[in-house]
């Protein structure tokens, strides 16, 4: 089992920023690629960033490319989710998720991530 556990979520003004932090504990971190996903209300849960075990590679979405930056500090068995430039269509919850082990790729659907946090909502005023 891992658990995980976001913070860092807030409100914010267009333009701002807000960095996520995902704690995880249970089995090694650095064996799990990691994984930020987003849902808005009444919309379905999406794929935001994900890294590789080692941080060494990293995968956004077209709609967070250039603003949102994933990165990993195996050590602290902890995953973040820089976010700049938010706008109010960012807002949501975020959840971060570990994928299942199996995985040595980058994943960016739901389904693989077996693991889930709890999420931590991120509002963008306009």
């Amino acid at each position: 089992q891992v658990q995980l556990v976001e913070s860092g979520g807030g409100l914010v003004q267009t333009g701002g920023s807000l960095t996520l932090s995902c704690a995880a504990s249970g089995r090694t971190f650095s064996n799990y690629v990691m994984g930020w996903f987003r849902q808005a209300p009444g919309k379905e849960r999406l794929f935001v960033a994900a890294i590789s075990r080692s941080g060494g590679s990293t995968y956004y979405a077209d709609s967070v490319k250039g603003r949102f930056t994933i990165s990993r500090e195996n050590a602290k068995n902890t995953v973040y989710l820089q976010m700049n430039g938010l706008k109010p269509e960012d807002t949501a919850v975020y959840y971060c998720a570990a994928a299942n082990d199996f995985y040595s790729t980058i994943q960016t659907l739901p389904r693989v991530y077996d693991y889930w946090g709890q999420g931590t909502q991120v509002t963008v005023s306009s």
